[in-house]
């Protein structure tokens, strides 16, 4: 793979990770398997290391998924979405490398052993499958619950968290430090998922995919004692060192299970790498009579001290490591095949199965990915096949079992048609998928688009699947800009909608004339712009007119614009209907232009390449926004060229050891915001922050 074919790459599977995070952590309703995530990252990963040059601060590598304000997709009950307040964690949340074998696990405890002086044991533990939770306790009682966030930032669940039974308000015992923070899982019991979903389906609403969905959705209700409801548990199993004095983790645990937090009992400490397999091997059978969800094994070097040696990258500690189990298969029939039609007009097919019991549900659908997907594992309709469902979460068929094919089956044929709008389908020259090239006549890719403009990262309008098919039905919507013509009146033909839930999405759409520009540009949906590409070139052009006007070389002249994306934004804009739409968009009142939201503030960067690192009095991508505002280019790794580190609290070790032996000058918040013009002084207090990073 050569330097521009790795490019190309390395966009395809940060857009594709990116996607799956958010639907991950944001909407609770993946459509990825752990397994391929984890894949896919790895790949990123080896790339991002064979062409340092092509890294970049907002890499999926580079980041903690994020769950601030996460609305719950259509799952969602209407009334339950609303937005938390934000705090800094004390030590930020980071997440665990992952590993499917043990061969890597012996990788992990070779490098550990290089580093370290002295021997250290391992504390083995579950992996639990929730949501992640930070508690702090001040003075033995419960002070503040946050999310995950983004591993800076969470949000504010304790209300919620009050509710959960398992969660003590005030800690018995005696010996617990005056202020201390202990990170864990929110779980929901496979008894209280079924119980839910049984709820749900009498009232006709759709069940949750999974109990991780389920708990995570449950912790952000509105109202804390629905979330009581809801059976909810938690695990607790990591106290941050700084918070506390003990040699080892497990002493710590030990410790905060005297003080009656809930820690798991299922933890062992091993002294070798037979000991961990034994411990693997064990749960991988038994967890199947926990009753809650578990996928996998952590396992952690013991000793407090060999931690800190240890360290960490930017998102995971380099002493503690992920076993993911495989997942569970079981064999059944296919029945049929659909084809699906999605938002890009790409066709997917998907069997129908004979129900099949598989990790926990009934399984009636799997993906087939693409036609030669299909083809290259043979795959005939009445053939029995195994089917996995990867991280637990999305069924996909992994082989057949030809000793049970009867005879006389053959291959399916894939449609040459879109079985929405009978357009013929092309596949384009290097692409596995067949699309539907009636980009604005096929009902499924006009409903996958307004769903995609209303999306948080869009414009943010509060709505998702359910609510635009019932407006497509009506004939309410038919392209973005009718969302701004919409009346109340309209709205109250919708089924189960009243007029607080009317007058709320209303709200929204008036909101959403604020948002920015290069969201504006990323909610078009035009193929292959994704989040950052837009912002590239509102930036670089700073109008959708100029856009418009763009021939396909000056396009090019975009960072990070090559030929496929060009083509693609060159041939929208060429669309008479999407010239029409602009022009409706525009009187509607959007934002259409840097200049009509005032997005630069300045010049003063102009010319200067910048390093954030550590925490600040606010959040860092805002940071990073003031720079761009003032005319300065962000930057995620320090070179002779990078202009000055801007460093707040706990900044990153290795950058500032880079920058010093660079001789590049390190300076403070207070030092950034009196070189920018109109700045308003700092707060009175910033977030604190120890000295040391921690995991969960």
């Amino acid at each position: 793979m050569d330097f521009t074919e790795a490019k190309k790459r390395i966009e395809e599977l940060r857009d594709i990770l990116r996607e799956n995070s958010r639907r991950y952590y944001v909407d609770n309703a993946p459509t990825m398997s752990d397994m391929e995530y984890d894949f896919l990252m790895h790949e990123l990963e080896e790339l991002e290391e064979k062409y340092p040059e092509l890294l970049t601060p907002d890499s999926p590598t580079q980041r903690v998924g994020s769950d601030l304000d996460a609305p719950m997709g259509e799952n969602a009950e209407p009334e339950a979405r609303r937005e938390f307040r934000k705090f800094p964690h004390r030590y930020p949340m980071l997440s665990l490398g992952n590993t499917y074998n043990i061969s890597e696990i012996e990788a992990f405890a070779e490098r550990a052993s290089k580093i370290l002086e002295s021997g250290f044991s391992y504390c083995c533990e579950l992996k639990f499958d929730g949501t992640a939770i930070c508690l702090t306790y001040r003075n033995g009682e419960l002070y503040r619950a946050l999310t995950r966030g983004d591993g800076v930032y969470g949000d504010d669940v304790t209300e919620n968290v009050l509710h959960i039974p398992s969660i003590p308000r005030k800690l018995s015992g005696s010996g617990y430090p005056a202020e201390f923070e202990i990170r864990g899982e929110i779980l929901m019991p496979y008894a209280s998922f079924d119980r839910l979903n049984r709820e749900r389906e009498d009232e006709e609403e759709p069940p949750f995919a999974n109990p991780r969905n389920a708990a995570s959705g449950s912790l952000k209700l509105l109202d804390p004692e629905e979330t009581g409801r809801r059976g909810l548990v938690c695990t607790l199993y990591h106290i941050p060192s700084d918070s506390v004095s003990f040699e080892t983790h497990d002493d710590a645990l030990k410790a905060a299970a005297s003080w009656g937090l809930p820690v798991s009992d299922k933890r062992k400490l091993c002294r070798s790498i037979g000991e961990i397999e034994d411990y693997i091997s064990y749960w991988d059978t038994e967890r199947k009579r926990l009753p809650f969800p578990t996928d996998g094994i952590v396992i952690k070097i013991n000793e407090m001290a060999s931690q800190r040696v240890l360290g960490y990258t930017a998102k995971s500690p380099r002493w503690a490591v992920a076993y993911k189990f495989k997942a569970e298969q079981a064999l059944t029939r296919v029945v049929s095949i659909d084809y699906q039609v999605g938002r890009t007009g790409a066709v997917t097919p998907v069997a129908n199965l004979e129900p099949v019991l598989l990790a926990g549900t009934t399984v009636k659908r799997a993906t087939l990915n693409n036609a030669d997907f299909i083809r290259d594992l043979d795959i005939r309709i009445g053939d029995w096949v195994y089917v996995e469902k990867g991280g637990e979460i999305i069924p996909k068929i992994t082989g057949i079992e030809e000793s049970r094919r009867e005879p006389g089956t053959i291959l399916p044929e894939f449609p040459t048609h879109c079985p929405d709008c009978g357009m013929a389908l092309v596949r384009p020259e290097g692409e596995a998928k067949w699309f539907c090239t009636n980009t604005d006549g096929c009902p499924t890719q006009i409903k996958g688009r307004l769903v995609h403009f209303l999306g948080r990262k869009a414009m943010n309008i509060i709505a998702g699947d359910a609510t635009v098919e019932q407006m497509y039905g009506l004939d309410l919507v038919r392209t973005p800009a009718d969302f701004y013509d919409l009346h109340l009146s309209q709205l109250l033909q919708l089924e189960g909608w009243k007029e607080k839930s009317a007058r709320r999405f209303l709200d929204s759409v008036s909101a959403s004339k604020g948002v920015s520009f290069d969201h504006v540009l990323f909610a078009l949906g035009i193929r292959y712009v994704g989040e950052e590409t837009a912002r590239a070139l509102s930036e670089h052009f700073g109008s959708i007119d100029a856009i418009a006007a763009a021939s396909k070389e000056e396009l090019l002249g975009v960072p990070d614009v090559g030929e496929v994306i060009a083509e693609s934004v060159y041939e929208w804009f060429r669309e008479p209907r999407h010239a029409v739409e602009i022009q409706r968009l525009k009187a509607s009142g959007l934002q259409m232009s840097l200049s009509s939201q005032g997005a630069k503030a300045s010049d003063v960067l102009e010319g200067k390449t910048i390093v954030v690192s550590g925490t600040f009095s606010i959040q860092r991508e805002d940071m990073k926004a003031l720079i761009s505002a003032n005319g300065g280019k962000n930057s995620g790794s320090i070179s002779g060229k990078t202009s000055f580190l801007l460093a707040g609290e706990n900044p990153g070790p290795e950058k500032i050891k880079k920058a010093e032996a660079l001789g590049v000058p390190i300076i403070s918040e207070a030092e950034f915001r009196a070189m920018i013009p109109g700045d308003s002084p700092l707060p009175e207090t910033t977030p604190s922050e120890g000295d040391q990073l921690s995991l969960f």
